[in-house]
């Protein structure tokens, strides 16, 4: 079981600059894809959740919030499937959202990639595909190394 840590492991930025510039490069270049902000940030907001990075869900909750979503919403990401709350857009990317995350284990099934076809051009798989990892770099970086939520 995961214990939380009191202070940072490693002052990851500092220690390997080049390579978070690039990283922030890449996250720059992909919050300016034509994806809808509160789609993008709900997405964040859930790939966090799955890899239980505190420091992001925090992030991604105020994200989401200042584009509107309401905390109702926000409180059901977490349960998507059983939540009213979502559209069908929605659903099918936090369903790929999860196959992406979890690939380990879900080899981005055919059924869940149809699903996505179903609601996004491909311009916008391509897009939300970096999106979750991107979230999903970070997320590994953040837990890896202790970033807390401050």
């Amino acid at each position: 079981m995961r214990t939380p840590i009191d202070r940072p492991r490693l002052d990851y930025p500092s220690v390997s600059p080049v390579a978070i510039k690039a990283m922030q490069t890449l996250e720059q270049a992909v919050n300016r894809l034509p994806l809808e902000p509160s789609l993008a940030a709900l997405v964040k907001l859930r790939v966090s959740q799955l890899n239980g990075c505190a420091w992001s869900v925090d992030r991604y909750t105020h994200e989401a919030s200042l584009q509107g979503e309401s905390e109702r919403k926000l409180y059901a990401v977490a349960v998507w499937r059983e939540s009213p709350l979502f559209s069908e857009r929605e659903q099918a990317a936090f369903g790929w959202t999860e196959s992406v995350t979890r690939i380990a284990d879900s080899h981005a099934p055919d059924q869940d990639y149809a699903w996505l076809s179903a609601h996004f051009s491909e311009s916008e798989r391509v897009d939300l595909t970096l999106l979750i990892s991107t979230v999903n770099s970070w997320n590994r970086l953040r837990i890896s190394f202790g970033q807390g939520v401050e």
